[in-house]
């Protein structure tokens, strides 16, 4: 397998890239079929045989803007490995778990999880823009969480009657896959709650589809009456082409704190020349690095894991070439801590 160097330019596949009216329909359109992906980057047909029972557990999806910036032929392709079913998710490894952040502890009403103290996360919507192999959510019950205003009540009323908490995160799933006007009714009744100070969106949708990123959804964030950051999730500079850099753009145009949280995978990120190349991209487009996430230890990920001290490393040689505010933190998340662990 051919791992390419972070810096090489990205080579464009011989198909082309879509162009759509509306982000549903990029998010309608997406891949969700191996044999089609591996034929759009011409992999050979072994690689498809070997997704399809992988893609069977935990099924393919990726919008096809996202396939347009991978290499053609190339399995280590970055952003390839981080979507492909592989065999390798198959295999049961011990130590990883179905939960292994402890989300079902954590749950205060269906929907809301609160693991720190004046801050809870709100699970929005199972519904996600890409199927990333490696999520810790994979296995989370979507079916029994809220999906509209009527069913996110109690959440709310639960948040709204304890006043030590300051911050709201909306997760999922994603939560850029509410329609705006779903989003802006849910965020007005956050807005309401007088205890409440910040609401923080993490999101991959301005990076898969970056389309998402319209004049109406710039305005409900604008809007929101509540101090709002917007956590990006990038993991590889050849993530943050042209169009991404748009859409990030108008948010940070906007006046909309952006942060990026990575995750380290080996094979996509696991060298500091990809890390540094991912930092300095990010600044570049005024999008604070925030978090380097070690893996969340999810069942069928085990292949992604790199050792902690490798991290470390890596870590230690961004400090000697980057600008301190341009070096992530090198987090881990360990179910009951109170905050994530910084590895140092």
């Amino acid at each position: 397998m051919t791992i390419l160097s972070a810096t090489m330019p990205v080579v464009r596949p011989r198909i082309a890239v879509p162009r759509y009216d509306t982000w549903q329909e990029a998010l309608r359109d997406a891949v969700r079929d191996v044999d089609e992906l591996c034929r759009l980057l011409d992999m050979p047909a072994e690689a498809a045989r070997a997704a399809r029972q992988a893609a069977g557990q935990f099924p393919l999806f990726v919008p096809r803007g996202f396939v347009a910036r991978m290499r053609p032929g190339d399995s280590g392709d970055p952003l390839l490995r981080q979507v492909l079913p592989l065999a390798d998710e198959m295999r049961e490894v011990p130590g990883f778990v179905a939960d292994p952040v402890g989300d079902a502890a954590a749950t205060r009403q269906p929907g809301l999880l609160q693991k720190y103290h004046g801050r809870v996360l709100f699970i929005t919507t199972g519904t996600c823009a890409v199927h990333c192999r490696y999520c810790f959510r994979r296995s989370f019950p979507y079916d029994e969480a809220p999906r509209s205003l009527d069913d996110w009540r109690p959440a709310i009323d639960q948040i709204a009657a304890d006043d030590t908490i300051r911050e709201v995160i909306l997760s999922g799933g994603d939560p850029l896959t509410l329609v705006d006007a779903s989003l802006a009714a849910l965020v007005e009744q956050l807005a309401d709650i007088a205890h409440l100070r910040r609401l923080r969106i993490h999101t991959r949708l301005p990076i898969v589809i970056p389309e998402r990123v319209t004049d109406s959804l710039i305005d409900v964030l604008r809007d929101m009456g509540l101090a709002t950051i917007v956590v990006i999730h990038a993991n590889h500079a050849n993530e943050l082409d042209e169009h991404v850099a748009a859409a990030l753009a108008k948010m940070a145009d906007a006046g909309i704190v952006l942060l990026n949280q990575a995750v380290l995978l080996a094979g996509v990120n696991d060298s500091v020349e990809a890390q540094a190349a991912l930092c300095e991209r990010l600044v570049d487009l005024r999008v604070m690095p925030y978090y380097l996430h070690q893996l969340d230890r999810v069942a069928g990920a085990a292949h992604f894991e790199v050792p902690i001290r490798v991290g470390q490393e890596i870590i230690e040689e961004l400090k000697s070439r980057l600008p301190g505010y341009a070096v992530p933190r090198y987090v881990q998340e360990v179910a009951g801590a109170e905050s994530k662990i910084e590895l140092k």
